[in-house]
């Protein structure tokens, strides 16, 4: 048996890793304020891009049915809420392991252009939720003769 030299404070770091690690666990970093200060219970995270037909938002929404989502559009903000469902034949002492984050949520992005509200549109498939965004025209300056009585 080989002799190991005992180190008093590799203990220490091993239990201070280890109420690191409860903590963590108790307060979960996902519970963000959103922007009206509300705490939701987790966020869906989104690719932003632009492409030819607009600016695209893929928002990820596994486990979420279609009907439990919602997008709006209001003075330049597109916000998107719903929720994700525990699934209710399964109760709480049957798990062993939940990673999963279940409940509310709310995401909201002010748009930095004035779009019209009824173009945007939003499409549900395979637990994507993809909302495209137009791109606003630029309306041409109208030169008007206004006649002097």
């Amino acid at each position: 048996m080989p002799i190991v030299r005992w180190d008093p404070f590799r203990d220490v770091a091993a239990l201070q890793d280890r109420i690191n690690r409860i903590f963590s666990e108790s307060f979960d970093s996902s519970r963000e304020l959103d922007d009206d200060g509300s705490l939701y219970d987790w966020r869906p995270p989104v690719d932003i891009y632009q492409a030819a037909e607009g600016y695209i938002m893929k928002v990820e929404l596994a486990g979420v049915e279609k009907e439990d989502v919602s997008v709006e559009v209001k003075d330049n903000i597109l916000t998107l809420q719903g929720e994700r469902l525990l699934d209710p034949q399964v109760k709480d002492e049957q798990y062993y392991r939940k990673e999963r984050t279940f409940g509310k949520f709310q995401r909201s992005f002010t748009l930095q252009e004035s779009i019209k509200p009824e173009q945007v549109k939003a499409s549900f498939k395979n637990g994507v939720l993809k909302i495209v965004v137009p791109k606003p025209t630029k309306e041409k300056a109208k030169q008007v003769t206004v006649k002097i009585d």
